[in-house]
């Protein structure tokens, strides 16, 4: 897959090339111990096949200096499924960091991406932003972090003479919790460690909208949380009256954070009632937590977050690229993302 007489592009075997790749990642990626789990899980066990990961190589020296990979993700859009790869941990080694190669091993991976997947996308941060865009990747929308306060007493001694502190956030608190509990009266959370098909029960085709949105079926959650060794998640189940299941989010705490990595409701692409985060809300504080964070992309900013006091914070560039048809098939308003379409 040759690219450039300098450098040139080939495909890696993730089984044979481990230790290789690792060794690229060395010092580039991250933790060294971590990206090695994060290798076995990510890149062994997907149960969606292998990644799609190419290696570069500097010719005069025989040196590889480079790596780049979509993982496969399986995505509903218009109805139909569809076959997406998000791209992840480009690494190229500091003596070759020009623009060119990392530009050549891009496109290799654009153009390889376009015989196997039916859309690629990616979340690069602002380094890599610059080396998408040449390649031909466009703006699609933006995963923004939303944040909530659920503990007061912190929030306003930064703003409020200490005498008047503690009484202000103690009265806000109180407040917080009557309106809370009154937004998810009928509705109670439930707390477990591993996802089951109570959850999954959830996901159907006909709730997933327009799309594109990953399939939140039980072998998505389990490989992508309940194996994943990068992150500690234990899911909130909502239910109803007579015990029916409304929704599940998926959670890790930090601290004294509550992160929400990923959520799905009968309510599909509509997004979890404003009565369901409510009770997320309320099982985070009675947890102890101060506050909660979580990153919301497009469709998946619903009412029920917003209703409920979360304010966007920070937001990251989402890019992508169509394959064949798919390009007249996508409006990015309908695109449903969250921290779980990434790769940790």
């Amino acid at each position: 897959m040759g690219a450039n007489p300098a450098y040139t592009v080939h495909e890696a075997d993730v089984e044979r090339d481990r230790e290789l790749i690792l060794g690229l990642w060395r010092g580039n990626l991250g933790d060294e111990a971590r990206m090695a789990r994060k290798y076995d899980w990510f890149y062994r066990e997907c149960p969606y096949g292998a990644p799609l990961t190419l290696l570069l190589r500097h010719e005069e020296s025989g040196a590889w200096v480079g790596v780049a990979s979509a993982g496969p993700r399986r995505m509903m859009l218009g109805g139909r499924l569809v076959q997406a790869g998000v791209l992840v941990d480009l690494a190229v080694l500091p003596a070759h960091r020009s623009l060119f190669p990392a530009l050549s091993l891009q496109m290799a991976l654009m153009d390889a991406g376009a015989k196997r997947f039916e859309l690629l996308y990616g979340f690069p941060n602002p380094k890599a932003a610059a080396v998408f865009k040449r390649v031909g990747y466009i703006p699609l929308c933006k995963l923004v972090r939303h944040a909530r306060v659920l503990r007061h007493g912190g929030y306003v001694r930064r703003r409020l003479p200490a005498l008047l502190a503690g009484p202000a956030g103690w009265a806000l608190d109180a407040f917080d919790r009557l309106r809370l509990r009154l937004r998810g009266v009928g509705t109670r959370g439930q707390w477990q460690d591993r996802a089951d098909s109570t959850l999954s029960d959830l996901w159907s085709p006909a709730s997933a909208g327009a799309g594109p949105v990953s399939i939140r079926d039980l072998t998505f959650l389990q490989w992508r949380f309940d194996q994943s060794p990068l992150v500690d998640v234990r899911y909130l189940l909502v239910r109803g009256g007579g015990g029916t299941p409304l929704a599940w989010f998926a959670c890790e705490s930090r601290e004294n954070v509550l992160y929400v990595h990923d959520f799905w409701s009968r309510r599909g692409v509509e997004g979890p009632s404003r009565a369901e985060v409510a009770t997320l809300l309320r099982c985070a504080r009675a947890g102890g937590h101060t506050a909660m964070s979580i990153e919301l992309g497009a469709a998946a900013a619903g009412s029920g977050w917003l209703d409920n006091g979360f304010v966007a914070r920070e937001p990251r560039p989402v890019f992508w690229r169509p394959c064949g048809a798919t390009l007249e098939a996508v409006a990015p308003a309908d695109l449903w993302l969250t921290a779980a379409d990434e790769d940790e």
